[in-house]
């Protein structure tokens, strides 16, 4: 599907998973995030022919990234919890937060891909614009 809007966000192209180079083309091959197959990328991107993995192991940095992310989740858990209840225990953070975390995996898993190869591959604009790789 190609999008009429050659003015895409890269804050939205990310959380949607888009090609960092044409924000069009989807990075993985399922839509679905809880399907068995919420991992797998297309190799190169179906509108420009962007190259998903510019090099082995490439995806090393994402972990980086996640960690950002549950980190930040942890801390969001511990300020919600520290209003809803009058005392925190251990157990209840790390209940609630292995909830949430495992719940949101597949989402953290890509949203993390997508902002690595972001860092890395800039906007060249609308898909029928830039020259096939």
């Amino acid at each position: 599907m190609v999008m009429k809007n050659s003015k895409v966000s890269l804050l939205s192209s990310i959380f949607r998973t888009k090609c960092p180079r044409c924000r069009e083309g989807n990075m993985f091959t399922s839509s679905n995030l809880y399907s068995p197959k919420f991992a797998d990328m297309h190799a190169n991107c179906p509108c420009c022919g962007q190259v998903f993995e510019p090099e082995p192991g490439f995806y090393y940095g994402a972990m980086y990234v996640s960690f950002a992310l549950s980190t930040g989740i942890f801390l969001g858990v511990l300020l919600v919890l520290s209003f809803l209840v009058e005392e925190i225990t251990l157990p209840m953070v790390l209940i609630a937060v292995v909830i949430i975390v495992l719940g949101m995996l597949p989402i953290m898993f890509r949203v993390s891909r997508a902002i690595w190869i972001n860092i890395f591959i800039h906007y060249e604009g609308p898909c029928m614009d830039i020259p096939k790789k």
